[in-house]
C-alpha cells in the first residue's frame, strides 16, 4: 500500500464550527487522537467564539498557535493534529486527491449545513465537505439546533439523499448518565461507532 494511501486510511477530517456544543467535538479530536488517528482540524472563528463561551479553553485564531495549544492539550504526537485556516486552499482536504475519506464536523451549524447542502464553498470547511460528497467518501454531520425549521430538515434532507450521515447531538439516557461528559459521551461514540472506530465510552445496547 502506497504511503499516502496508509496515512489517509489513518488520518480524519474534523471541523468544528459555531453552533452550542463544542464540547462534543473537543472530546471526539481528544477520542481520535488517543485512538491513533491523525487529524485535520478546521475551527470556524465563531467555533472559537463558542468554545471560549461553553468551555474553559481560550483558543487563538492564528492557525500555527492553535495547533499548538491543540496539540499540548490532547497529548497528541508532534504532527498528529494539522489546523488549517478557513482559505488555505493548497491543504490536503481542498482536493480529492488529497483528502481523507472520513470527515466529521461536530458540532455542525445550520449555516455550514445550508451551505454545504447548496455547494457555496466559501471557505475550507465548506470546501472540504464538498470534495466528501463528490469523491463519495464518508461525510458526517452533527448538528446542534432546536427546534429545526423546514430550511433545516430540507436541507438535512438533501445531504443524506447524497450519502452524507445526519447525527444530530441528541443524547440517550438509557446508560443511565450522571454527568455531563457522559452526555457527551454518548454522542461521541456514536460518531466513533459510524467512524469504525472501536470504543469504550458508551456499553453497546444489551451490554454487549
Amino acid at each position: 500500500m502506497p504511503e499516502k494511501t496508509k496515512q489517509n486510511s489513518k488520518t480524519i477530517t474534523l471541523a468544528i464550527t459555531g453552533a452550542s456544543g463544542v464540547q462534543y467535538g473537543l472530546r471526539l479530536l481528544e477520542c481520535l487522537v488517543g485512538a491513533g488517528h491523525s487529524v485535520y482540524l478546521m475551527v470556524s472563528k465563531a467555533a472559537l467564539m463558542v468554545i471560549a463561551t461553553e468551555t474553559d479553553l481560550k483558543l487563538p485564531s492564528q492557525p500555527n498557535k492553535l495547533n499548538e495549544i491543540i496539540t499540548q492539550r490532547f497529548n497528541a504526537q508532534p504532527g498528529q493534529i494539522k489546523v488549517f485556516a478557513k482559505e488555505d486552499w493548497t491543504s490536503p482536504v481542498a482536493s480529492g486527491s488529497g483528502a481523507p475519506g472520513k470527515m466529521v464536523i461536530c458540532p455542525c451549524s445550520t449555516g455550514t449545513l445550508s451551505a454545504i447542502a447548496t455547494g457555496a464553498c466559501d471557505n475550507l470547511i465548506e470546501r472540504a465537505a464538498d470534495v466528501v460528497l463528490k469523491e463519495k467518501s464518508q461525510l458526517i454531520l452533527v448538528p446542534r439546533e432546536a427546534p429545526y425549521s423546514t430550511i433545516h430538515l430540507q436541507n438535512m434532507l438533501t445531504l443524506s439523499q447524497m450519502g452524507a450521515t445526519i447525527l444530530p447531538a441528541s443524547p440517550g439516557f438509557y446508560h443511565n448518565p450522571e454527568t455531563i461528559e457522559d452526555l457527551i459521551d454518548f454522542v461521541v461514540a456514536r460518531i466513533l461507532k459510524q467512524l469504525a472506530i472501536e470504543q469504550n465510552l458508551v456499553a453497546a445496547w444489551g451490554g454487549c
